[in-house]
């Protein structure tokens, strides 16, 4: 069926479900369902209207999902797209009575029109050299098209180039990552949602979609890998420093993510792909552990007020470090197969990328234990009446936990690699059909060894080894944290203050665009149109009053006005 059907263009509303459509289906629904079960007793104090209307937003936000992981061609994947930056900002902006969360919304807004741009655009270039966006139809052109008569390698590059632009903003990949922390605004359901299950796996999805025109475009993978991996590397960093729980996952999400379009910068289209399910396992688990003592503590988010809790939150705590352990990488857990599978690939494209990459895996061992340790070791520091207050979230919160503990630590066994079980990855072979065409093509003209067994457990033994030694030292260092007052200095400072990006696209865009709006508003639109526009008025007004004078009612003044209207009739007629 045709949605839109012209001489010139005509759009199908057409579905497809393979493997990838149907692993991300199940991620998007599973995962959502859990988060729904949680929000009934998170969001319970709301009042029935506000109740109702944040499970409407909810539910149109994994409709949103759905419809993009669904899609046939581009234009459903693109109004699925712009489904989920809709919800995104009904759902941070939930509690719109705190301008600071109205700044969040529309900031997640904006930031994601940006990179819908280069979406549109690369959709409009399609249009003209294919006049279609179908699937089937664009990936069996690119294929039998090896000469390159109706896409060029420029248009290829150019197209991807585009589609990244899209992915960074909806993925959160430098520059445009900024609107993801501040996404923390919304309930701790939706930053579950959002960062775990639906949003953020976005472009991870339209580029492993699109794994075909990403393969023959080897400048934008080149750039897909340097930009994902910069982003895992500066993420962490500044997750090093924060104090507040909620911001450390977000920063560690925005991390992740570049782990994820690493993967894809490389090839490892299935290790991508592989990530963002374990993932969403141990993520979503991460912030509903959060949410759950966010809830214990009366609405406390700093960590530095905490301490203890797992002596009055058992559940939440022993799901809580098995998402720690898994996000960590450490062996069995799911995370170790996923992370470990990207940097073995990107061993293989290139030794630097592996070397960062495992920088990167340790700095996230650090930080997550280093929240671990503040929020559930060493003594309380919050206040007699929280301490009074502290309690194991009910069954609706600590069910959804312990289902996604269970994913967090047994969801990595589908992606075993052959260096341990023969046939183990039973991942890579269900998704081969997707990925079929990108593998040839490889073979065909890139040609990489395989990295011999040994290599790969030495790969893997050093990263483990890596992330164990700043798991234990964070969990040392910060196991007896004492609450100070001493303010952070050097690059503590610069890391806490998240390297002043924010502050950088303040004074570099921000500002100058209101200042440029202020000059619009005030001298161009004020004084120039409106001073245009009102004085035609005026002068129209002032005129008509002036012409009324001539309407005196006096006979005698009109008889003399038709002799001198006939004396110009005749100056006219005989002298001019």
């Amino acid at each position: 069926m045709n949605f839109i059907n012209t001489s010139s263009l005509k759009v199908g509303f057409d579905f497809q479900v393979d493997q990838l459509s149907s692993l991300f289906l199940l991620i998007i629904t599973g995962v959502g369902f859990l988060i729904h079960v949680y929000s009934t007793s998170y969001m319970q104090e709301e009042d029935s209207k506000d109740f109702a209307k944040y499970f409407a937003f909810l539910n149109l936000f994994v409709f949103s999902m759905l419809l993009l992981v669904m899609g046939g061609n581009y234009i459903i994947m693109f109004i699925g797209w712009e489904g989920v930056g809709l919800c995104s900002y009904l759902l941070i902006g939930f509690w719109f009575k705190n301008n600071n969360y109205n700044d969040a919304a529309k900031k997640a807004f904006i930031m994601n029109r940006i990179g819908d741009l280069g979406f549109l655009l690369a959709v409009f270039w399609l249009f003209n050299k294919l006049g279609t966006t179908d699937y089937h139809t664009v990936f069996s052109a690119v294929i039998t098209d090896t000469a390159h008569t109706k896409l060029t390698l420029i248009d290829i590059t150019g197209i991807t180039l585009l589609l990244f632009v899209g992915a960074t903003g909806k993925s959160a990949q430098i520059p445009l990552y900024t609107w993801l922390p501040d996404a923390m605004a919304g309930p701790t359901p939706v930053s579950a949602l959002i960062h775990a299950a639906t949003m953020v796996t976005a472009g991870i999805y339209m580029i492993a979609r699109s794994n075909i025109l990403f393969t023959m475009a080897p400048v934008t993978q080149t750039v897909v890998a340097v930009v994902g991996l910069a982003t895992a590397i500066l993420a962490a960093t500044i997750a090093l420093k924060q104090n507040d729980i909620k911001k450390v996952l977000a920063y560690s999400t925005v991390s992740q993510l570049g782990y994820m379009f690493l993967g894809l910068g490389v090839g490892a289209y299935t290790g991508a792909v592989f990530h963002v399910m374990t993932h969403a396992f141990f993520k979503a688990l991460l912030f509903l552990g959060a949410g759950s003592v966010i809830h214990a503590m009366s609405g406390e988010q700093d960590m530095r007020n905490m301490g203890g809790l797992r002596k009055y939150m058992s559940v939440t705590h022993i799901t809580f470090l098995l998402g720690c352990l898994a996000i960590a990488g450490m062996p069995p857990f799911s995370g170790f197969f996923s992370k470990d599978e990207i940097l073995a690939e990107a061993f293989k494209q290139n030794p630097l990328y592996w070397g960062i990459g495992v920088a990167g895996a340790l700095m996230t061992a650090f930080y997550m234990f280093r929240l671990y340790a503040m929020t559930f070791l060493g003594k309380f520091r919050g206040t007699h009446e929280q301490e009074h207050h502290l309690h194991e979230s009910p069954v609706a919160i600590t069910i959804p936990l312990m289902i996604l503990a269970a994913l967090a630590v047994l969801g990595g066994l589908v992606g075993v690699p052959e260096v341990f079980m023969h046939g183990g990855h039973k991942l890579e072979a269900f998704l081969e059909p997707v990925f079929a065409n990108s593998n040839e093509f490889v073979k065909a003209h890139h040609a990489h060894e395989a990295l011999s067994h040994s290599t790969e457990l030495s790969l893997m033994a050093v990263s483990v080894v890596a992330a164990l030694a700043a798991l234990l030292f964070a969990w040392n260092k910060f196991s007896k944290y004492e609450k100070t007052d001493a303010a952070e200095t050097g690059l503590g400072k610069i890391l806490a203050n998240k390297w002043y990006v924010d502050e950088l696209y303040d004074a570099v865009i921000v500002k100058p665009l209101n200042s440029l709006a202020a000059f619009l508003n005030n001298v161009v639109e004020r004084k120039g149109i409106d001073g245009v526009v009102n004085g035609v008025g005026k002068a129209v007004n002032y005129g008509s009053r002036q012409i009324r004078l001539l309407q005196s009612g006096q006979v005698g003044t009109y008889v003399l006005l038709m002799v001198v209207g006939i004396l110009v009739l005749f100056i006219i007629q005989f002298f001019l």
